[in-house]
């Protein structure tokens, strides 16, 4: 089982943005959902805790080890979705699977089957055979995702994944990611979407100002009016005099 962990982590930029000191555990087999205002620092956490971005202080890890010490085979069970879906426009959604799923480490005679196996489970048969280049938004995130997760990664990290997302696609994603949590992967999400994540979240944290700054209940009746008092509770407790 791997665990993603941040650990103290801070990066700060010039003004003051960023994350400050920020302690996360990404449980296997568990969904963990990180949610807060534009600007909170959601982004920044999640490229820290990818190694796109190198923090000031504190550490990130995967499986127990500093992340700076892994090698690719570890980073290979690691899927993820941070800003633009990642593909390449003049290839095709089926040859974009199978070469995503080479390049996570699936082996050569496996990765035609893998991306058989996600044209199917993220509804993409119909566009299998269209370049990414024309497809609409909706479906270019559906490839992301597709792309993420077809291997069957250890680790998950998607920043505000149901963007451009249909309902169809909304609810298709919650299935997946209840899936692949089942299967003992560690899935970390952002959203706006506060009653979505309470759907599918086993954790849900809040980031204010680059701090976490409490957790809600997933199963609170009125999550969204936590959320804000939460908010607004640390806005007073952080307002310089």
């Amino acid at each position: 089982m791997t665990d993603l962990e941040c650990r103290r982590v801070t990066r700060e930029f010039p003004g003051g943005a960023g994350v400050h000191g920020i302690d996360i555990t990404v449980a296997a087999g568990k969904i963990h959902a990180l949610v807060g205002l534009n600007g909170a620092g959601k982004t920044t956490l999640m490229r820290l805790m990818l190694g796109m971005l190198r923090p000031d202080h504190g550490e990130v890890f995967i499986g127990g080890r500093p992340i700076t010490q892994l090698g690719a085979g570890t980073w290979s069970r690691v899927g993820h979705v941070v800003g633009h879906p990642l593909a390449y426009p003049e290839l095709k959604v089926r040859a974009n699977l199978a070469l995503a799923a080479r390049l996570h480490g699936v082996a050569p005679g496996r990765t035609h089957d893998i991306a058989e196996e996600a044209l199917t489970e993220f509804v993409l048969k119909p566009y299998a055979d269209k370049r990414i280049r024309v497809l609409s938004s909706g479906n270019l995130q559906r490839v992301g995702l597709a792309i993420a997760l077809q291997h069957r990664p250890d680790v998950v990290v998607l920043d505000e994944p149901t963007n451009a997302l249909d309902p169809s696609g909304v609810l298709l994603l919650r299935e997946v990611l209840l899936r692949r949590a089942a299967e003992g992967t560690a899935v970390l999400v952002s959203s706006h979407h506060l009653d979505e994540v309470a759907r599918i979240a086993d954790r849900i944290t809040m980031v204010n100002r680059g701090r976490v700054v409490g957790e809600l209940d997933p199963g609170s009746p009125d999550i969204e009016r936590a959320f804000f008092a939460g908010i607004l509770s640390d806005d007073e407790g952080t307002v310089t005099p």
